[in-house]
């Protein structure tokens, strides 16, 4: 209960994630409490996550920083899909370890729902795959009002293991958010 009533200790906001963000990117990347249950590896430096900035996060069509103070403490991103299914869309996210559990990863993503069907008129369905371990990650999205659909078995490998995936849904139709 006492979880419901507690309010942010800063705005949160969300912007195009840059270059100059990559100390602040170091932070949970670097952390393997906050790679465990990410598709890729822990980050051990600065020219790798160089790299992903400028091949990656940067050229992304929907890659955003998670910023406090306009400081970076995590990433969230869209990613369409294409072909048959160009009405929907994937959502992912990480937070700074430092910054789990008090509701900020839910206000992204809540941010990031209403902005992307807002943004995308055509897009219909949003979905995340979450490790079924990663039971933290499971409750964001259910206060975010994502649907759980299921458990996808053995569906990906993640770090040399195939892994079971739960699918959680939020429609455009059904999208209830006031972040």
């Amino acid at each position: 209960m006492a979880e419901k009533n507690r309010k942010l200790d800063h705005k949160i906001t969300l912007r195009p994630i840059k270059v100059s963000d990559i100390e602040d990117f170091m932070v949970w990347a670097s952390d393997e409490r906050v790679s465990h249950f990410c598709t890729w590896e822990t980050y051990t430096s600065h020219d790798q996550a160089l790299h992903f900035f400028n091949n990656n996060a940067i050229p992304h069509p929907w890659y955003q920083a998670i910023c406090t103070d306009d400081r970076a403490i995590g990433s969230i991103s869209v990613t369409p899909n294409s072909g048959n299914r160009s009405c929907t869309a994937e959502l992912g996210y990480v937070l700074a370890f430092d910054h789990w559990g008090k509701g900020i990863a839910t206000e992204a993503v809540k941010i990031a729902a209403s902005t992307i069907f807002r943004d995308w008129p055509l897009l219909e369905r949003l979905e995340a795959f979450v490790d079924v371990d990663n039971i933290g990650s499971q409750r964001v999205l259910a206060k975010s009002g994502f649907v759980r659909e299921g458990v996808l078995r053995k569906y990906d490998v993640v770090k040399g293991k195939s892994r079971d995936m739960v699918v959680f849904s939020l429609l455009s139709s059904y999208q209830h958010l006031n972040p």
